[in-house]
């Protein structure tokens, strides 16, 4: 997308966030039926996660699934204009709040934020900053788009000290920030290629997994706490779950607190299936000889 075009588009989110949830709900309802239809690749990486995911699921119900995901997406996107430009009364006003926010302030350890990749994720860095009062650190990964660039890395800094740390500088920089004082907010459930991973189970399913937040975790010594973002139906607002800790995380085995945490998410997507991001590529790293599971 070239710079006008890129202009256009934040000019449109800066119109759209103005208008009420219900109406930018479905609106965005709307954008994701007419995604699902021209984004040919991605429904079908979708529907092939659901497929392995949920093998016992009858086609017409996978399908369906995806379509109400699309929904979903379509909404996330259109949303990005309230947390880029919407005031920090207004966000609170559409976030419920449930559980422990402010466990980072009642210890005496630093905090590992878990952020699981529900389509609603991006609500959790306004949710943690206007609610608890420690600056927090996160890893960034640097946008293609400069000027996209440089609005998604304003906006997560709107409410609070969040240093973002470019995914190319290592882990020395994070562990760094967490000496310094700042909690952590880790995205654990995403593929990024073999090196520190291993292949841990996901419905079943061998999945290239980081061992980075339990090392960082027991390294640190920290308190990992896990956040979930749902969005509600209709424009009702976005319920933020702050759970309580992952009991024994970490434990001394990477591998073992890996698969901890998978079977910990799997029992949070299986309450909101169709908000989980499908449209990641969660098994592309495959174990040594093994095909694709993509290949068309």
């Amino acid at each position: 997308m070239g710079k006008l075009a890129t202009h256009a588009a934040i000019g449109l989110l800066w119109l759209l966030h103005w208008l009420p949830l219900r109406w930018l709900a479905a609106l965005g309802w709307g954008l994701g039926g007419l995604l699902h239809r021209v984004a040919g690749s991605r429904r079908r990486v979708a529907l092939r996660n659901v497929e392995l995911c949920f093998p016992d699921m009858a086609a017409p119900a996978r399908e369906a699934l995806v379509r109400e995901h699309f929904g979903w997406l379509g909404r996330s996107l259109l949303e990005r204009g309230l947390l880029w430009f919407a005031s920090a009364e207004r966000l609170q006003r559409l976030m419920r709040i449930e559980g422990n926010i402010k466990l980072s302030e009642q210890v005496d350890r630093p905090v590992m934020w878990l952020m699981p990749h529900f389509v609603g994720l991006d609500w959790i860095g306004p949710a943690l900053m206007l609610n608890q009062s420690r600056p927090g650190a996160s890893i960034y990964q640097r946008q293609s788009n400069p000027v996209v660039d440089d609005r998604l890395r304003h906006a997560r800094s709107r409410f609070g000290v969040t240093k973002l740390v470019d995914r190319h500088e290592g882990v020395r920089s994070v562990l760094r920030h967490i000496r310094d004082g700042y909690s952590f907010l880790n995205l654990p459930d995403m593929d990024f290629g073999p090196k520190d991973s291993a292949f841990i189970p996901f419905f079943g399913v061998p999945a290239n997994t980081l061992l980075a937040p339990a090392k960082i975790a027991q390294t640190m010594k920290m308190v990992v706490q896990p956040v979930v973002v749902t969005m509600l139906p209709k424009g009702e607002g976005i319920l933020v779950r702050a759970h309580d800790p992952l009991p024994g995380y970490p434990s001394g085995d990477l591998e073992a607190d890996a698969r901890h945490f998978h079977q910990w998410l799997e029992a949070r997507i299986l309450e909101n299936p169709a908000q989980y991001f499908w449209v990641h590529k969660r098994f592309k790293t495959r174990p040594p000889g093994e095909p694709s599971l993509y290949a068309r």
